[in-house]
């Protein structure tokens, strides 16, 4: 069982890189699951933590918990408010514009009502592989900086299934013939999509704070094999 890496921590606040494939809390959808990050980092600090917010299970990068409940409403209500930065980076399937926004609305459950959903994205780089999928001699992918403005379920994940970018290693909204290539070629048995970094108000002081995951060696490494630049989390 991996220890949590901690990021930042004061007497208010936790913020840890979350691995892929781990849950930040126990949900209704994952009833059978066991293990939590929750529950690694209250044995971590031997101390309760609170949630503030969540990850998808197969996405990596910064969580922030409150180590009071009070500081933990505090920061909830400045992610319910719009009041946080959320920077990812993300692999895709294609080439994107070089800058653009995704306006479209989305429901955070099945037959509820659809709500705004708005995300921003800006294409760092590009790779051409030599390397046939479907009716293609050759197989293009974007490494994206996104900025989601706004929290659905999913969200990234979904918007970039509808503008026909799918993220690579989503096995619910993407594409299983990009998924195997990054198997099978680079070894990628996840979801590429990384908190790289969250900008937030501090709960007790108010001060704007702003936590940097880096990518893990699997990324780095990934970026080399694709000739792409290393991130380090704290890029803007």
């Amino acid at each position: 069982m991996t220890t949590p890496t901690i990021l930042y921590r004061d007497a208010a606040l936790v913020a840890v890189d979350k691995p892929p494939g781990l849950l930040v809390h126990r949900t209704a959808l994952d009833s059978e699951a066991r293990d939590f990050l929750l529950q690694r980092l209250r044995r971590l600090l031997g101390q309760r933590v609170y949630t503030v917010h969540r990850l998808d299970r197969p996405t990596s990068g910064v969580v922030v918990f409150g180590l009071s409940p009070g500081h933990a409403r505090v920061l909830s209500a400045s992610f319910e408010q719009r009041r946080v930065e959320k920077r990812y980076l993300a692999v895709v399937r294609g080439y994107t514009e070089p800058t653009g926004r995704i306006d479209y609305a989305l429901s955070d459950e099945p037959h509820q009502p659809l709500r705004e959903a708005l995300t921003d994205y800006q294409s760092l780089a590009r790779v051409e592989l030599p390397v046939a999928v479907g009716r293609y001699s050759t197989s293009r992918y974007s490494l994206l900086a996104v900025t989601p403005r706004s929290g659905r379920y999913h969200q990234i994940r979904r918007h970039f299934h509808h503008i026909r970018h799918p993220l690579i290693g989503d096995t619910t909204h993407g594409e299983g013939r990009h998924n195997r290539l990054f198997r099978e070629r680079f070894g990628v048995h996840r979801l590429l999509l990384h908190a790289v970094s969250l900008g937030f108000p501090h709960p007790a002081s108010g001060r704007w704070i702003t936590v940097a995951a880096p990518p893990d060696a699997q990324w780095q490494a990934l970026m080399q094999a694709l000739g792409w630049p290393m991130q380090t989390g704290d890029e803007q």
